[in-house]
């Protein structure tokens, strides 16, 4: 019993701990002060000012249409490397692909930025919305692949087999079998992708060009000016939307693991 309790405690001060400056930023996005040590009453101006903010609204479109396009192509490509991967034999080629693919993961964010700013230098692509759009392809590619893997192994291997047995076509039986079998191993790397495309800032500074910045840029550019509550409200939106979207996918999920019973 005290066991338990202590548990429940340790739990609590851990989730106080990660959250308690997300609560924070949620409180002063409702503040009428400018200062974040004073509270002079509620407010929604932060929020009406945050919508006629033209720098913010532009970083927010690049923003949007960076993570959608980077989280679509990279599971795209990240979920076919992975079936390609899984169909390899067990041997040292397996081995090395599995382990080029853990580095850029391990890596430095800011080895990862360097690298890809001399390799588009090289290439002597103009540093713009193509730069930032393929840097992050590359570096959410690997989380698609790790995402995916774990699903393929937990597949009945001879599932596709047998639907080639029954007439089907490789393709048919990639797209009617496999496919949605690792269909949520598919959506967390696309949610994956799609997070750490929003939130990346080390290789997005790197690689952007003039005229194309991303959220995370902006904010950093507008911090070093001193902390301005649109910053507030727009985290509070980002944060209330992700998590929207995490319990609607919860919910899908637990839908798919607990169907109706057919009478």
């Amino acid at each position: 019993m005290v066991r338990n309790g202590i548990k429940k405690l340790y739990m609590f001060i851990m989730l106080l701990f990660l959250y308690a400056p997300i609560i924070v930023l949620i409180i002063y996005s409702f503040n009428d002060s400018r200062s974040r040590g004073t509270w002079k009453g509620f407010t929604l101006k932060w929020y009406a000012e945050l919508f006629t903010n033209s720098d913010i609204l532009t970083a927010l479109y690049y923003t949007i249409l960076i993570a959608v396009l980077s989280s679509v192509i990279s599971t795209i490509v990240g979920t076919f490397a992975a079936i390609g991967i899984y169909g390899m034999k067990n041997g040292f080629a397996k081995n090395t692909v599995l382990n080029l693919n853990y580095l850029p993961v391990l890596n430095p964010d800011i080895v990862t930025a360097v690298s890809l700013m001399t390799l588009f230098k090289f290439l002597r692509l103009e540093f713009g919305f193509t730069t930032l759009l393929l840097s992050h392809i590359t570096f959410c590619i690997p989380y698609v692949i790790l995402s995916v893997l774990p699903k393929l192994r937990q597949m009945n291997k001879h599932l596709p087999e047998a639907a080639m047995d029954l007439g089907a076509t490789p393709f048919y039986a990639l797209r009617k079998v496999v496919i949605p079998e690792i269909m949520p191993g598919i959506v967390s790397g696309a949610l994956i992708a799609f997070t750490l495309s929003i939130d990346d800032f080390v290789i997005s500074f790197f690689n952007k060009g003039v005229g194309v910045t991303n959220l995370s840029i902006t904010i950093y550019s507008m911090a070093r000016r001193g902390i301005n509550p649109v910053i507030n409200a727009l985290s509070t939106l980002m944060f209330v939307i992700l998590l929207v979207l995490l319990i609607i996918i919860n919910k899908k999920d637990q839908k798919d693991l607990n169907p109706k019973k057919v009478r």
